[in-house]
């Protein structure tokens, strides 16, 4: 994927020379092409394969606002974007990379730490689509917290700029401090005053309570002497209550059968770990907003005893919005996991993936990890412009890191090079993707409604 076989005067040449191809002006306000597909269509036809009796709660949260409905609007995004020119500088791309695709999670040291932490849509691709999405969502965001159009300015500008010199910092950096670099949450609530440290500190105290046993005693019960996670329809439904027993007892097979063959896309020692777990229990979950419709499964299982949990979420990978028709080969759960370890500082231990033959009398692929592994996020409703900018830059700069390792960091530094031309010109666009978003959030509002 990058040029690291030639040196780096070579690689900066072909930034300099991608520039000349796609100077950074083009990336400015975005105007939709002239055979631009209908945005309401583009979603509808992507809730073809998923379940039908959970697409009015898709709806329902896609009409909240238009932040809301860009969350669940990757495939609108990636069609603008294709029909737009790009510096052709492929890196392996987060494909959804919102504000709210970033947040916090345990390093298997058991530290916390803050990175990307959705990869449904991961692809190979131009590094500055993953941009333009972060700096939409920020325009959007700002919009929401009703912050003028001078604060929102300041806001765009500082984001990009964030990833522009993050970009030329990896740039002079050799490849195994590029690979081990990360945003590890202490070092950085010693950085910050005291206003902002005791707010991060909050949010880490309390995505460090977030744990397998945390969400042990709040999703499941003692039924006859035996665990069983408790339903919550329509948002947690175990199989038990979804399914007649026969249907409910195939299905459960069909699980245990994906998780003893997910067993083999771990490494040995976790191998090792995952085998000192029995099954439990399943349940159907929903998840996030783009996601509401896909299959989602949590998986109970303990170890030494009741009081050693484990849970596992099941999630169907689907195509991503960023890639082509024909079907991933090897399969999207591994799409997906690959993804995920190129672009993270560090994964999750559990992650894996599988693939089920005849589920629901089709192949359908899956990615498994933890439910809870200290996983916290951080809300943008009650920011002040300050604080969404900090918390911007940060994401910008946890991107930068990622495209860093997949991409050449040195023709994508060279590309972006030092004047804030890619600052203002992303700032541009980003507000007008935002306007562009809230006639695309009015259309589906009405669409759905009738």
């Amino acid at each position: 994927m990058s040029t690291v076989a030639a040196g780096p005067p070579a690689r900066a040449e072909a930034g300099r020379a991608a520039r000349e191809r796609a100077p950074l002006d083009r990336h400015g306000s975005f105007q939709p092409a002239s055979d631009r597909p209908d945005p309401v269509d583009l979603l509808f036809a992507q809730e073809a394969t998923r379940l039908p009796e959970l697409l009015d709660l898709r709806h329902k949260r896609m009409r909240a606002s238009p932040l809301a409905f860009y969350r669940g609007a990757a495939a609108v995004m990636a069609a603008d974007l294709a029909a737009q020119p790009h510096s052709g500088l492929t890196v392996q791309l987060c494909g959804d990379a919102h504000l709210y695709n970033f947040g916090l999670f345990a390093s298997p040291e058991r530290r916390l730490v803050f990175d990307l932490n959705d990869f449904d849509e991961t692809f190979p691709g131009p590094f500055e689509w993953d941009v333009k999405r972060l700096l939409a969502s920020v325009a959007l965001a700002g919009r929401a917290n009703g912050f003028g159009r001078r604060d929102r300015a300041w806001i765009l500008r500082a984001t990009a700029r964030r990833y522009r010199e993050a970009m030329a910092g990896f740039a002079k950096l050799g490849e195994l401090d590029v690979w081990y670099a990360h945003a590890d949450v202490d070092d950085l609530t010693s950085r910050l005053d005291k206003q902002r440290r005791r707010k991060v500190a909050e949010v880490g105290a309390k995505a460090r309570s977030r744990t397998s046993l945390q969400a042990y005693r709040k999703l499941t019960e003692s039924v006859g002497g035996r665990r069983r996670i408790v339903a919550d329809p329509p948002l947690l439904v175990p199989v038990a209550d979804l399914l007649p027993e026969v249907e409910r007892e195939q299905l459960e097979e069909q699980i245990r059968g994906l998780l003893a063959e997910y067993r083999e896309t771990l490494v040995e020692d976790r191998r090792h770990l995952f085998d000192a777990y029995r099954f439990v229990d399943l349940a159907r979950k929903v998840v996030g907003v783009g996601s509401v419709g896909t299959r989602c499964w949590i998986v109970l299982l303990t170890g030494r005893d009741d009081t050693d949990p484990l849970l596992l979420q099941v999630k169907e990978a689907t195509r991503s919005v960023l890639g082509p028709d024909t079907p991933d080969p090897i399969g999207e759960g591994h799409r997906v996991v690959a993804g995920q370890r190129l672009m993270q500082a560090t994964s999750d231990i559990f992650l894996g993936w599988d693939r089920i033959e005849g589920f629901d009398g089709k192949t359908r692929d899956f990615y498994v990890r933890q439910l809870r592994d200290w996983k916290g996020s951080v809300t943008t409703e009650e920011m002040v412009p300050e604080g969404l900018r900090a918390y911007s830059e940060l994401c910008a700069w946890t991107l930068a890191r990622a495209h860093a390792r997949s991409g050449d960091r040195i023709a994508i530094a060279a590309y972006l090079g030092r004047s804030d031309r890619f600052d203002r010109a992303l700032a541009d666009f980003a507000e007008s993707y935002a306007e562009q978003t809230e006639r695309d959030h009015a259309a589906f509002k009405t669409a759905t409604k009738s």
